[in-house]
């Protein structure tokens, strides 16, 4: 008996002791553990309010200051952009993340905040970092010092793949060495309108463009799993349909069919989901009549049931309260919040309110734990995965080392020569130096940092190379003249257009630069035109810029306009008239280099547009993928097509591309098809050429499109030499949805076109039967 007793304490002691080692070091704060089974170690130590805590998202205390210093509380309420939380001071918010119940900070742009932020952190219960998210949709450009990166459709517009993944591997390790480790992007949404202010951040209007973009993009952030300390989260987004709504403004409801969701809008969302995205944020907008934030049939029949979206979904800014007060489908915020977890929501983007109504639902029987676990147990793997329990903390060399990395200003300048699209040009470019001694250079985007874009506030000087400057660096045997045309559209005044073309009339050459402002750095918000929230009546130049343009042009000094802007503008005048006009969209901070050296021939262009640009905006809706019946009529006062095809852009070389050729004539259904082009550089320059591969179904059961991009290959032809490009055509290329919605590929004969754009005189045709 006495052994038995002795026996028994040792049993107690183990056991005591492997408790006490288990609360003192936890297997979840080992890093050696497997990721499932730290999760699983963690959710069983957490109260139920711990794990709603970490479904809850807060913006940055830096962030809430400063827009309590400098704007009102109407604006802050009715701002996008700016946060603020009526009756809860940051010194509370800190104190909430010290009692760990606040999981996730985005607008934390500063290190110093980001490391503060995770000191608070480490000091609650279970010691659980912080998720910080931070919008850097072209390179970190919200942060001071960072590389900016061309704008996504500025990118979209390189059709280079292999460029956009290293510019996002750039951005994943600047991210990290300023404490942020989720992006929200890439932008998959389909840009269908070019009224639409967010056009820029979008890589255009074609599915099969918008999926291998957002691909590229996504494996250049996560890299692979996202393991490790220099990858971060990616977030597609906007699920769905922001970019074609009824009225061209950002948020207004859209009305789409079944078919066009599930034919171009949904493709991008299905490639991000197969390159393993792990976070999805879905849209302001109305989908036929429901909120994206209350769509379970988006969140879980279609991108988790049928895609096998296996990540985490975000709420975008404050969208949650709008379904009680924009949509009006909930009568209260706990409403709200049921509607939008039952759909799939596993995350609230910002603030209190989600919090305690939650806690509520669940006490009152309406949501279950098992439902919130589910939310939970993503956000913590990410967590751990992106070695947050190993390391919070940023070191000052880190992140020096980093920011405008030697490495990422090379990217950065490659994808600015790579984006810039030629759009005419009748001869007088490339630029003689001998020829032209007295430049003038003008307008409002010519010496400012508006080449930066959307998602950027202003940066160091130093850093970023303005196309004055750029010409200046470029040309230094001429005398260049700069009339300093401010900016700011609503001041310009005839005195200013008098004057500069004043000037013109002394030079022997203008080049004057107009378009667009989307600095987010701009107090004033009129003194903005594009960009989140700038959504436009009209596609033409604002202000005095058209007469600025013509008023210079009608001088007779050769004149040449270059166009910064963030969304296709109709400038048909212009293309009508001047001898040369380049879309340089928004090239980042190495842009103006990259203007001047196409200009000047230092670099030959090869940008082609992502975007069909139109004529006027009375033409909208207008893409290249349209169907035959589209144009069946003509517009009675104006040419029905459009200004500039998607796909198009000049170069300095000339493409010969010969007859195209196919490894078989007639396929079976499962089969694949060859198809191959040579293409003859029969120019003195070398050049770079994006080859594009398109199909079209001559004859089906539904209307199918006149085309449809299927393919593409950027590839680099030195003078005089001719390469061969091949495609395989893939039975999914040819495949569409019947008039039940069912997949399908009918039989009959199929056309393959291939060229340089969209356009038809650019394009070589074939035919090929399907059995």
């Amino acid at each position: 008996m006495k052994h038995s007793i002795i026996f028994l304490f040792v049993i107690v002691g183990v056991i005591g002791c492997n408790n006490v080692d288990s609360y003192n070091n936890p297997l979840y704060l080992d890093a050696s553990a497997p990721v499932k089974e730290r999760v699983n170690d963690l959710m069983g130590r957490m109260t139920l309010e711990e794990k709603v805590a970490q479904m809850c998202q807060y913006v940055g205390l830096e962030h809430i200051k400063k827009a309590e210093k400098n704007l009102t509380k109407e604006e802050m309420a009715n701002s996008d952009a700016h946060g603020y939380y009526p009756g809860l001071h940051s010194s509370e918010i800190a104190k909430m993340v010290e009692q760990g119940m606040i999981g996730s900070f985005l607008h934390v742009l500063d290190v110093n905040e980001a490391n503060y932020l995770q000191t608070l952190a480490q000091k609650s219960r279970l010691k659980i970092p912080l998720l910080l998210g931070d919008d850097a949709i072209h390179g970190c450009g919200l942060v001071n010092g960072a590389t900016v990166y061309p704008t996504p459709i500025s990118l979209a517009s390189t059709w280079d793949t292999a460029l956009v993944k290293k510019m996002s591997v750039e951005t994943a390790r600047e991210m990290r060495a300023t404490g942020s480790h989720w992006n929200f992007t890439p932008n998959i949404d389909l840009a269908r309108d070019a009224r639409w202010g967010r056009v820029g951040e979008t890589f255009g209007e074609d599915p099969c463009l918008v999926s291998a973009m957002g691909v590229a993009m996504i494996n250049g952030l996560q890299q692979g799993d996202f393991t490790g300390d220099q990858k971060v989260l990616a977030c597609g987004k906007h699920l769905l349909g922001g970019g074609e709504s009824i009225n061209g403004i950002n948020a207004a409801p859209t009305e789409l069919s079944e078919r066009t969701i599930r034919e171009l809008h949904l493709p991008p969302f299905k490639a991000a989901v197969d390159a393993g995205v792990f976070t999805v944020m879905t849209a302001h907008n109305e989908l036929n009549r429901i909120p994206c934030h209350a769509n379970k049939w988006l969140m879980q029949d279609i991108m988790r049931d049928e895609f096998g979206f296996d990540g985490f979904y975000v709420s975008d800014w404050m969208d949650i309260e709008r379904l009680k007060n924009t949509h009006f489908v909930a009568e209260t915020q706990k409403d709200a919040c049921f509607i939008t977890i039952e759909a799939g929501m596993d995350m609230h983007m910002h603030g209190p309110g989600f919090l305690e109504p939650t806690l509520e639902l669940i006490k009152e029987g309406k949501l279950s734990e098992e439902r919130i676990d589910a939310s939970v147990r993503l956000i913590l793997e990410a967590k751990f995965k992106l070695g947050l329990f190993e390391k919070q903390q940023i070191t000052e060399q880190e992140t020096s080392e980093a920011l405008f990395a030697e490495e990422h200003q090379i990217t950065a300048l490659e994808a600015a020569r790579k984006s810039i699209v030629l759009l005419k040009n009748t001869g007088i470019l490339p630029l003689k130096k001998e020829k032209y001694k007295n430049i003038l250079v003008t307008g409002p985007n010519a010496n400012n940092q508006t080449i930066l874009g959307d998602w950027a506030f202003k940066q160091p000087d130093e850093n970023v190379t303005t196309i004055l400057e750029g010409i200046k660096q470029i040309d230094d045997q001429v005398n260049i003249m700069h009339y300093d045309y401010a900016w700011d559209f609503r001041k310009k005044s005839e005195k200013q257009v008098t004057e500069a073309t004043a000037m013109a009339q002394k030079a022997d050459l203008a080049i004057v630069v107009v378009g667009e402002n989307s600095g987010r750095w701009m107090k004033d918000r009129k003194e903005r035109s594009c960009g989140e929230n700038y959504d436009r009546d009209n596609l033409q130049l604002v202000g005095l810029q058209q007469q600025l343009v013509e008023s210079i042009y009608n001088t007779g000094t050769p004149t040449i306009v270059v166009l910064v802007n963030g969304r296709p503008l109709s400038t048909t005048w212009i293309a009508d008239h001047v001898p040369a006009l380049i879309e340089a969209w928004e090239p980042g901070c190495f842009g103006g280099q990259a203007v001047a050296e196409i200009l000047y021939g230092d670099v030959n262009p090869s940008g082609k547009l992502p975007m069909t640009v139109p004529q006027s905006v009375g033409q909208i809706k207008m893409f290249y993928n349209h169907q035959p019946s589209h144009y069946f009529r003509n517009y009675v006062n104006n040419k029905t097509g459009d200004l500039f095809s998607f796909g198009y852009g000049l170069s300095y070389s000339t493409f010969e591309y010969a007859e195209p050729v196919l490894s078989n004539s007639a396929i079976n259904k499962n089969e694949s098809i060859e198809i191959s082009v040579e293409i003859t550089n029969s120019s003195d320059i070398d050049g770079e050429e994006v080859v594009q591969l398109y199909i079209q179904d001559q004859y089906a059961s539904v209307c199918r499109p006149v085309k449809e991009l299927k393919d593409f290959k950027r590839i680099a032809i030195k003078a005089g030499q001719t390469q061969k490009v091949s495609f395989t055509i893939t039975p999914d290329m040819l495949s569409f949805l019947d008039i039940d919605m069912n997949p399908i590929i009918e039989k009959g004969t199929f056309i393959a076109m291939i060229g340089g754009s969209s356009r038809n005189e650019d394009l070589r045709k074939i035919e090929f039967e399907v059995k």
